[in-house]
């Protein structure tokens, strides 16, 4: 993967249907910087209740969603609970798109949640992205 690329494209399994009826499925989401993760848990609703923590963090690195170009915690909880898994995934596999060091990689290797060019290595720190 080339470590100078900051946004992936992604199509949602089902999509957000916003208010108007209209389904958002394709969309870009930007790594995840350290603020990212850090600044949510001074958010109250994070204080509240940890699991909201994803869905703050996703509404910050989503950068288009369909139409939308600003995505809200809101439309994160509105999503089918199909598109929310995905995200999530999604984001890990991005962040943690790390080279493999050969001597842990494995035969198998798969496409990585839709990132076109990209596949999965199985090794024994886990499924990374490689080229």
């Amino acid at each position: 993967m080339s470590s100078d690329r900051t946004e992936f494209p992604f199509t949602l399994p089902r999509g957000y249907v916003d208010t108007e009826g209209k389904r958002h499925k394709e969309g870009t989401m930007r790594l995840a910087t350290a603020k990212d993760e850090v600044a949510p848990l001074q958010d109250p609703r994070v204080r509240a209740n940890t699991g909201y923590l994803a869905v703050i963090l996703l509404a910050r690195v989503i950068t288009r969603l369909g139409s939308l170009h600003q995505v809200y915690p809101q439309v994160i909880e509105d999503l089918p609970v199909a598109d929310f898994a995905y995200l999530q995934s999604f984001n890990d596999d991005i962040s943690t798109a790390a080279v493999v060091p050969e001597h842990l990689k494995l035969a198998a290797r798969a496409p990585c949640s839709g990132v076109k060019g990209l596949t999965c290595a199985i090794s024994l720190s886990g499924c990374n992205m490689i080229k």
